[in-house]
């Protein structure tokens, strides 16, 4: 059973690294931690019909955080770094933070 690629791609990581890397096309997102490189490449094709070259995916852990007494962590969650082809057009929604 596929996923829609609403449910793929979470929203984007805007960060000073990430947006020094639209320069040279790649795109940060935040993606599901059951999501595949083909689902991910698949889903950003469809979700902004631009033309995927790589996908590099990291799963990044939470942080310990504590209030008071109490310890915890925010939850863990996976990172896609999508570099597009030569060819392609760029993906409107970053187009105005470089």
């Amino acid at each position: 059973m596929s996923k829609a690629a609403q449910d793929i791609i979470l929203k984007p990581v805007i960060t000073e690294k990430s947006m020094d890397d639209l320069q040279t096309g790649k795109y940060t997102f935040k993606v599901a931690t059951d999501a595949n490189k083909s689902e991910i490449k698949k889903a950003v094709e469809q979700l902004f019909g631009v033309k995927v070259a790589k996908v590099n995916t990291m799963n990044c852990n939470g942080k310990a955080k504590r209030v008071g007494r109490f310890m915890g962590k925010t939850s863990d969650w996976k990172k896609a770094i999508i570099t597009l082809t030569e060819d392609s057009k760029t993906i409107e929604f970053f187009e105005g933070m470089v």
